[in-house]
């Protein structure tokens, strides 16, 4: 569970600091972004990665760690839209964000580690295949879900699916690394 927590941060630090660079460049251009907007991102990245995964053929020359990492920042984005809501015109300066963004990861590693002590680590013995199937299980759910209009009779929010998805992310990017 050390070696995780480490290597879960250590992921997390590659992202941030992506989030961080493309902040100075855009600014939160990003805030206009509906959660359905922000949901169909994160299902472009991850059939990008099955693509990866099942064909022997590669057009463009970046591979399954880059979308990884953008399932992780387009998913941090929507649960920092679902804590505050969309707006017309961007509003957060870099260290704003920044403190929002580690914020809902520090929410999510606790998950994480509440799941990891519960499942025992199963996710070590999972393919970077089966997570990528995972995510994209979860995105369906979170679509079904934005077309109900956020309704739910059972199941768990929009907010869980999305940290889901950033830790199924982060184990997928701790697999590859140690490949």
């Amino acid at each position: 569970m050390q070696d995780t927590s480490k290597q879960y941060d250590a992921v997390i630090d590659t992202c941030k600091s992506l989030f961080v660079k493309k902040m100075t460049d855009y600014g939160s251009a990003w805030r206009i972004l509906r959660l359905p907007s922000l949901t169909d991102q994160i299902f472009i990245k991850a059939q990008r990665i099955r693509g990866l995964q099942q064909n022997e053929v590669r057009k463009v020359d970046e591979g399954e760690v880059s979308e990884f990492i953008g399932i992780i920042n387009y998913s941090v984005m929507a649960l920092i839209q679902l804590e505050k809501g969309v707006v017309e015109q961007p509003d957060l300066n870099t260290e704003e964000a920044k403190g929002m963004y580690e914020k809902q990861i520090a929410i999510t590693k606790q998950l994480m580690e509440d799941k990891n002590h519960d499942y025992g680590e199963a996710w070590r013995d999972m393919r970077v295949s089966s997570l990528t199937d995972l995510i994209l299980q979860k995105l369906l759910r979170v679509k079904q879900i934005e077309d109900n209009k956020g309704k739910t009779l059972v199941s768990e929010g929009i907010d869980a699916n999305y940290q889901d998805m950033i830790n199924y992310a982060i184990f997928a990017m701790i697999h590859l690394k140690e490949a």
